[in-house]
């Protein structure tokens, strides 16, 4: 799939943060240059910088604080791919390369339209922080506040939750040829749902990345840190 070009070094993102875990000032600022490209699992490089720059405008922006880790989703990839990673951004290691469902409103195995409407039954773009646990329908689950006015910023109205699911597995995947799909919400693997989102939660970003034009120019994270 083609690529939009990187402006500047911002981004779509998604960011999580550990909990108890020490917090960076609000002048952190998180590059490329400090990871090892060699043990980011499949991410593509482009999209990691994007996301990280889009978490160091979070932070100089006040948006969040001190995140531990970062999660990127790069929706540009088939839901038969691993497509969902998580970054300690103090270590910089690669902690999780898993799967992830998009919306049934997204599409197929390929997600091509994104919303921020309820009913929409879409997923949603642009950056989150991770917030509080519940335990809902869909068992254990992690909510999410969209960051990007527009954009994702009903996702707790919608009730946009990172869960776990049975129909996120290879053996789904194997199946059908693709993930199950959820009503718009990132959702994971059952078998490391809790782990994962225990890892996560608690004030971090998310970083939801498609090549949409109108999320680039909207996004109060993209181009260089808009006001």
């Amino acid at each position: 799939m083609l690529r939009l070009p990187i402006i500047g070094a911002a981004v779509l993102a998604a960011t999580l943060l550990v909990p108890h875990a020490a917090h960076a000032s609000n002048s952190a600022s998180f590059a490329l240059a400090d990871f090892d490209t060699t043990a980011i699992g499949g991410i593509e490089t482009d999209v990691l910088e994007m996301a990280l720059g889009a978490a160091s405008c979070a932070v100089k922006s006040g948006a969040v604080e001190g995140p531990g880790t970062l999660t990127v989703i790069d929706y540009s990839k088939p839901s038969s791919e691993r497509r969902l990673w998580v970054f300690d951004l103090k270590s910089k290691e690669l902690l999780y390369e898993e799967l992830v469902a998009h919306g049934q409103g997204s599409g197929a195995n390929m997600a091509t339209q994104f919303s921020n409407n309820d009913e929409s039954h879409q997923t949603s773009l642009g950056l989150f922080v991770t917030r509080d646990t519940y335990v809902g329908k869909n068992g254990y689950s992690l909510r999410l506040d969209g960051l990007d006015r527009g954009v994702n910023d009903r996702a707790r109205d919608r009730a946009i939750v990172m869960h776990g699911a049975p129909y996120v597995s290879e053996a789904f995947v194997k199946a059908n040829g693709r993930l199950g799909r959820s009503w718009g919400c990132p959702a994971i693997s059952a078998a490391v749902a809790k782990q994962m989102i225990d890892r996560v939660k608690g004030g971090g970003l998310v970083f939801a990345y498609y090549p949409d034009p109108g999320l680039i120019k909207t996004s109060k994270y993209l181009g260089g840190c808009r006001a």
